[in-house]
């Protein structure tokens, strides 16, 4: 059997390792864009403060494709599957053939039409080592006024890798409030109001109505100058080589609980594909990197001969900026339940007796059991949940589901 991979990142490496769980001798092939070792994109603004390097970056040890019996084709594009001659097209026209083939593409950046942006002479991404290597590259040698455009995870944590190295940091968004997709009103407050402690100047609720070289106009009318640009407005899934092939994709690639695509012996995971929701009933894409990698070992048993699926994905992050800790979890439509104080904010979402979702700030002990209740879909009449809002412990729980989460005492 021959599997191939088309990616090395999280997905593609919790593929190799479920392919491993039920097959040691089937061929693996990875076939990547990049020229590097797996590493954790997650890390890239923690590189550019200095905090790690490229070395503590990789995302498994050096040994694990040896390890794994991977062959890894490094810095190849593939540009097409043919599912009928089941093989993949690669930049230069080789070809690779293929048994099980994963594709775990991830996504790409985002960036709107913007007037003038042609005009600027230094513009960067901020999603891969090779984004950060180049930033980083441009900081030297002297202060350099940064200017954002994106106020989400990505051009915050920028943010914070570039603060302490630049001259000023602002950050323009559309939208009114910081981290939108996984923050309420409260709590993005909360957060901007610590970012903005740290020197970072922001304007939201406006867009660049046009640029003039190192000159940003803003919607709002205020200009901001600037020596680099850093576009984090947003990422598109890379649906391309499934759709293209004739398979079913959306906003990402539609795949079953099994991973699998449309296309016969074709399996996707990770940022390119769509997932079920189990807070809100829906199709969409849940770009978090505990969900790429179960994602990627589920297809990777599956493509080995075994059965497995998910059926309880949900977007979660577990994140911080400058001290401040966060985990965000779920949706945030129904009850809720809210504390704040000291520093701290919770918010706990509930309806039909199940827990929806949960922002806690400050404070993130013990969020595993909130993740668990949603992941389980924990009836909450079955536990003591008055206790679970305040302190959650495994005492709030029945004596049968304490026993089974500690492995049969109690």
């Amino acid at each position: 059997m021959h599997y191939v991979i088309i990616g090395n990142s999280t997905a593609a490496i919790g593929c190799v390792e479920g392919i491993r769980q039920a097959d040691s001798r089937g061929r693996v092939t990875l076939i990547t864009d990049e020229p590097w070792h797996t590493y954790s994109r997650p890390l890239i603004s923690y590189l550019l403060q200095g905090k790690v390097d490229e070395e503590r970056m990789k995302y498994r040890p050096d040994d694990f494709y040896r390890q794994n019996g991977c062959t890894v084709m490094l810095g190849r594009v593939a540009e097409a599957i043919d599912p009928a001659a089941k093989k993949v097209r690669l930049k230069g026209g080789q070809t690779v053939s293929y048994d099980k083939l994963l594709v775990a593409t991830g996504s790409r950046p985002f960036t709107p039409p913007m007037e003038g942006l042609d005009s600027v002479p230094a513009k960067f991404s901020f999603m891969s080592l090779a984004d950060a290597q180049a930033l980083a590259a441009a900081l030297a040698p002297g202060d350099k006024r940064v200017f954002i455009v994106g106020a989400g995870l990505i051009g915050l944590k920028c943010a914070e890798g570039l603060s302490g190295r630049v001259k000023s940091l602002t950050v323009v968004d559309l939208a009114p409030r910081i981290l939108p997709s996984i923050l309420d009103e409260e709590g993005s407050a909360m957060v901007r109001e610590h970012i903005a402690a740290q020197g970072v100047d922001f304007h939201l609720g406006q867009s660049v109505a046009r640029f003039e070289g190192n000159k940003a106009t803003l919607t709002g009318g205020a200009e901001v100058e600037f020596d680099l640009l850093v576009l984090a407005v947003g990422v598109r899934p890379n649906t391309e080589l499934v759709r293209e092939a004739g398979g079913q994709a959306g906003r990402g690639v539609i795949v079953s609980a099994r991973g699998e695509t449309s296309l016969p012996d074709v399996y996707s995971a990770g940022d390119c594909v769509e997932s079920w929701d189990i807070t809100t009933g829906e199709s969409r894409v849940l770009a978090v990197l505990p969900n790429a990698y179960r994602q990627g070992e589920c297809a990777g048993l599956n493509m080995a001969g075994a059965d497995k699926e998910i059926t309880d994905a949900f977007p979660l992050n577990a994140i911080g900026f400058f001290g401040l800790h966060m985990v965000t979890a779920g949706s945030y439509a129904g009850e809720e339940y809210t504390r704040r104080g000291g520093g701290n904010y919770k918010r706990l979402v509930y309806e039909n007796d199940r827990l929806k979702g949960f922002i806690l700030i400050g404070s993130i002990e013990r969020a595993g059991i909130y993740t668990a209740l949603i992941r389980k879909q924990t009836p909450l009449s079955s536990i003591d949940f008055e206790l679970i809002k305040e302190k959650p412990q495994l005492m709030a729980f029945s004596r049968q589901e304490r026993a089974r989460q500690l492995g049969g005492r109690v």
